[in-house]
């Protein structure tokens, strides 16, 4: 594919015009990247408005096109997705770049790098062409994640409205609440959210701290070492039968139910296998209901931006017992499914933009504060 170098004024007004998420999928293979067109424009809010077939080609295509997302490959030849990242962002600061990183622990840490270095999310992709044909979540994953992406960056540029947000009816914070765990859940976009809320955190967290973010099991040990090295809590995937102790993060194994019992006055981590939840599994219900119970009520909830509506109910068992619940705002999620459901339901004391929630979580443990 010839370079096509256009004025960048024309292509900013073009796309100011368009409506639409305006996409370009970078992948040096033309099936996959046909596929990825078709999936992406079976929405009607999608348009792909280039194709690329390495990072240097990208490159031109972004000052060409002007596109809100970029799906990017990590491995082609003459420039590769690490390489052409920070040339991207170069180019155009604001553009939202997903990577498509292949099921593997290599694939998962390049991935997780990328994260680190200013791509806003990533999608595991099957190994095969024929599973990316056949394979629905792979579809609906990519969908949501570039559709979120978009629609957010236009929002902060002022190219899309900003929806007004749905009336919410907050829950009182009345009374002392010092939390004996925070419980975190995560889904579309979490990776990021997550790397936000820990370096926020830093080490100031007195009680463990139990995460489940929707995550295929190759990437979970690789996103638990790359929260590790940021300079909060401590993190590691969780194991059964262990105690969680105080400002240390336990984070769900992939395709892992990380649950919490009674175990002769100590709390013990359970793993299970039980079935999905929401169809997900790790799922944030089961960790929720566990928590509450194991804990007496004492759970701080943060709900991060994700598809769907999985830590809804377990929210409620929270609070039944005497917990309190921090949800994440819509302006600063990819996918407010996760905690507008928490909002929606009035399960919410606080619902906040992201870079707040860390000192949220922090203040609650006080003298005299509330969560």
């Amino acid at each position: 594919m010839t370079p096509v170098q256009a004025p960048a004024p024309a292509a900013a007004e073009a796309a100011a015009d368009d409506p639409r998420v305006r996409v370009l999928v970078c992948d040096d293979s033309a099936v996959i990247r046909g596929l990825i067109t078709r999936m992406l424009e079976s929405d009607p809010e999608i348009a792909v408005v280039a194709r690329a077939v390495n990072g240097r080609d990208a490159i031109a295509a972004v000052r060409a096109t002007r596109p809100d997302v970029c799906v990017l490959d990590i491995e082609m030849p003459v420039m590769d997705g690490l390489a052409a990242l920070p040339e991207l962002l170069r180019v155009d600061p604001e553009l939202k770049v997903v990577m498509a990183s292949t099921l593997t622990t290599r694939g998962a840490d390049i991935a997780l790098r990328a994260l680190r270095l200013g791509a806003a999310d990533y999608v595991p992709k099957p190994t095969t062409t024929a599973v990316i044909a056949s394979e629905a979540s792979f579809r609906d994953e990519i969908v949501a994640k570039v559709k979120g992406l978009g629609q957010q960056r236009r929002r902060l540029r002022r190219i899309a409205p900003r929806p007004a947000p749905p009336p919410a009816t907050l829950r009182p914070q009345g009374g002392v609440f010092r939390p004996a765990v925070v419980a975190i859940g995560a889904s579309t976009g979490g990776p990021q959210a997550l790397f936000t809320l820990f370096s926020g955190l830093g080490r100031s967290v007195p009680v463990p701290l139990l995460v489940t973010q929707h995550m295929p099991a190759t990437f979970t040990a690789v996103l638990a070492d790359h929260l590790d090295r940021l300079g909060g809590p401590p993190c590691a995937e969780a194991k059964d039968g262990e105690t969680p102790l105080p400002g240390r993060a336990y984070l769900a194994p992939g395709d892992t139910h990380l649950t919490v019992v009674q175990d002769g006055g100590v709390v013990r981590i359970r793993l299970s296998k039980a079935p999905p939840e929401n169809f997900c599994r790790p799922a944030v219900d089961p960790m929720l209901r566990s928590a509450a119970a194991a804990y007496a009520g004492r759970v701080l909830v943060v709900m991060l931006t994700g598809m769907g509506q999985d830590g809804m109910k377990g929210a409620e068992a929270v609070v039944a017992a005497g917990g309190r619940v921090i949800a994440q705002d819509e302006a600063t999620s990819v996918v407010w499914g996760m905690p507008g459901a928490v909002t929606r339901a009035g399960l919410a004391s606080a619902v906040l933009p992201l870079a707040s929630i860390a000192s949220a979580v922090t203040s609650s443990f006080g003298s005299g504060t509330h969560a």
